[in-house]
């Protein structure tokens, strides 16, 4: 096993950044604790990668300071960071073999050779290539390349490793496969990681912490629990994850909706509310006793649970997802509907 290094804990102080008079990143600050995987996750052109280019020291905020374990590397070159990237693109030297590609950084730090063959060997067993270690790159799968890629930014032993949208390229079914190994080999390594992506799936999996991005500013940021059962607003709740988003009067503690009424744990003082419920929240209950109903308009199934988009409950079509044992419902059954209080979460605009 490699030895570990430990991570350096990083801090964003009002970090902000513009190009040509646009503003592309608004002041954040934030704080990444020693040996955590942190996620930056939103849709293109949200300012993820901008900060992340920014704590490598590819770039440099136009305001505020970035700091490892307190201090200031706002003007400290990228070679000088101690950091690991790997990108989409993987970046390797196609003229170079696997073992060459993995050596590299530690060449041109001038580790001496036997460490340094010790040290590719090393990265080798712990990506699962060593069989591939006198390939050219052209020889190699996109899974393959990817295991090259991050086995060169781990091999210096770097304190900070920045990973940009590294499991894009590939297939599904690859992409879920190296996403189960990319997140054992984080955890086995301990080295602080900032992870870019616009895949849910991805943060879900590899974060300790997401932090959701949009127009260049952090709309929320928590554990991936947190994140999806908590979101701080309307953005958050849609971007992640299926979300109903239910608008009505409050009344009595509960929220009016055109197919009835739901409680709700925590009710707003405004008249008029904002909430989301997640799909597998709601459940088919008897339609004669049911406080709120609505109509199947549509009925999918998914093997291990039907999914169901409903009308007539609220203003707009809402989805359940239920189990598969409920398949006989039909297009046009008329049906009861609950969710149980603490999952209705009334969301700021």
């Amino acid at each position: 096993m490699t030895q570990a290094v430990r991570g350096a804990a990083i801090r964003l102080a009002a970090c902000a950044k513009s190009y040509a008079g646009n503003q592309v990143l608004s002041p954040v600050t934030l704080d990444i604790a020693s040996g955590e995987t942190l996620v930056f996750l939103g849709p293109s052109g949200c300012g993820k990668t901008t900060t992340l280019r920014m704590v490598a020291g590819l770039i440099r905020p136009d305001a505020g300071a970035v700091f490892f374990d307190g201090t200031d590397v706002t003007h400290v070159p990228i070679e000088r960071r101690n950091v690991g990237m790997v990108f989409q693109s993987y970046a390797l030297f196609p003229n170079m073999t696997v073992a060459e590609n993995i050596g590299y950084g530690l060449r041109i730090r001038r580790v001496p050779k036997v460490e340094r063959v010790k040290r590719v060997d090393e990265m080798l067993r712990l990506v699962g290539i060593e069989t591939l270690r006198d390939r050219r790159i052209d020889q190699l799968s996109g899974g393959q390349r990817q295991r090259v890629a991050l086995a060169r930014a781990v091999a210096p032993r770097p304190r900070v490793l920045l990973l940009d949208e590294p499991l894009t390229a590939l297939d599904a079914s690859l992409r879920e496969r190296l996403r189960i190994e990319l997140d054992r080999l984080l955890r086995e390594l301990c080295i602080t990681t900032i992870y870019v992506t616009h895949d849910q799936a991805e943060a879900m999996a590899l974060g300790d912490r997401i932090a959701v991005m949009t127009q260049g500013s952090i709309a929320q940021i928590g554990t991936p629990g947190e994140i999806y059962f908590q979101p701080a607003n309307r953005f958050v709740a849609q971007f992640i994850g299926a979300a109903n988003i239910l608008e009505g009067p409050i009344e009595d503690g509960s929220l009016r909706l055109p197919g009835g009424s739901i409680k709700v744990a925590n009710p707003p003082s405004a008249p008029v509310a904002v909430a989301m419920v997640r799909p597998e929240e709601i459940d088919i209950v008897n339609l004669d006793t049911a406080a709120w109903k609505g109509r199947v308009d549509t009925a999918h199934f998914l093997g291990n649970r039907l999914r169901l988009t409903i009308t007539e409950a609220a203003a707009v079509p809402i989805t359940v997802e239920v189990s598969n044992r409920l398949d006989d419902l039909r297009s046009g059954d008329q049906v009861g509907l609950a969710v149980a209080e603490h999952a209705v979460r009334v969301l700021d605009e």
